[in-house]
């Protein structure tokens, strides 16, 4: 099953405000999606400039809800207590590369 997964930052201005330490823990992120990627399970992720307001967003195959979250929880933005969070959102008609 494809997922939607969305990574809310913990300000609305932290791609203009990232610290250092901020920005080590999202190479931190960026490697933990690398690894879904070799894995298999991640189909893209990335960074969204949204005007109002930055967001990551992930697209992954999981054959559960609770696999999805058990990737996401695991991620260390989240690990990080930090004030991140993930909106994942089943995409039923998601079509991906086989």
């Amino acid at each position: 099953m494809t997922y939607f997964c969305k990574l809310l930052p913990p300000r609305e201005d932290f791609v203009q405000t990232i610290t250092p330490d901020e920005m080590q823990l999202m190479q931190q992120h960026a490697a933990h999606w690398q690894q879904g990627i070799a894995d298999g399970h991640v189909v893209a992720f990335g960074l969204v400039a949204d005007p109002r307001g930055a967001y990551g967003i992930g697209i992954v195959n999981f054959s559960g809800e609770a696999e999805v979250r058990a990737f996401t929880d695991a991620d260390p933005t989240i690990q990080s207590g930090r004030g991140f969070s993930f909106e994942v959102a089943p995409m039923p008609m998601g079509v991906t590369r086989a």
